[in-house]
């Protein structure tokens, strides 16, 4: 339980500076608007996949910002590789994504205590990959602020630095790790798919481990 975790990050810059007006800066680039997150500014939506020790399992960065997580998921390899059986164990999402047999999410308006301590287990084990997100920000400032690059380079870039993160912590660098992130509960939109199957083994799980 809590192995793997889904989670996402979103960062700024695909779209070229064309002109600064005051406080007003204009983008340019094809399909613009697709890359304006439900915040209002442009970006990359990348989902990654966190193991225990903060390594980074998988990663997709191709989608634009104002596509929602849930398909992003539903549309990656490691999505088809759970549902084909391929990969055992549990993935760890907010509500942001579906609860399937395989994706456990936090429970939505819990009424008992069984429910209220795994939502607490769930959401503390899940901190993980915000430790992860925090840790590889600050290896690589860039992921922070706007890279004036092409928005294929800028792809590259956010690869790039997965594979170096990972490479740093294999070595045992030391690295200046945040002790605690809360996991931002706001920062998705509730999926509000088909989630029968899934909540039935989120069901069974809270009832073994949790009552």
């Amino acid at each position: 339980y809590g192995g793997k975790v889904v989670k996402k990050i979103r960062i700024t810059g695909q779209c070229r500076k064309k002109q600064q007006r005051q406080e007003e800066t204009i983008y340019f680039c094809e399909n613009a608007e697709l890359f304006r997150n439900r915040k209002g500014y442009f970006s990359i939506n990348v989902q990654a996949v966190c193991g225990p020790n903060l390594d980074i399992l998988n990663i997709v960065a191709r989608w634009p910002g104002s596509v929602h997580d849930a398909r992003i998921f539903d549309n990656s390899r490691i999505c088809a590789q759970f549902e084909r059986g391929d990969i055992q164990g549990i993935l760890l999402g907010d509500n942001g994504y579906p609860c399937r047999q395989y994706l456990m999410t936090p429970v939505i308006d819990p009424q008992t205590r069984p429910q209220r301590r795994y939502n607490v287990a769930q959401i503390r084990t899940r901190n993980t990959v915000e430790r992860m997100f925090g840790v590889w920000k600050r290896l690589f400032p860039c992921l922070s602020t706007t890279l004036r690059t092409k928005l294929q380079t800028s792809l590259t870039i956010i690869v790039a630095t997965a594979v170096l993160y990972n490479f740093i912590r294999r070595r045992n660098d030391p690295i200046d790790e945040p002790e605690h992130i809360l996991a931002d509960e706001e920062e998705d939109d509730m999926h509000v798919g088909d989630r029968r199957l899934g909540n039935a083994v989120l069901q069974a799980l809270i009832m073994q481990h949790f009552t």
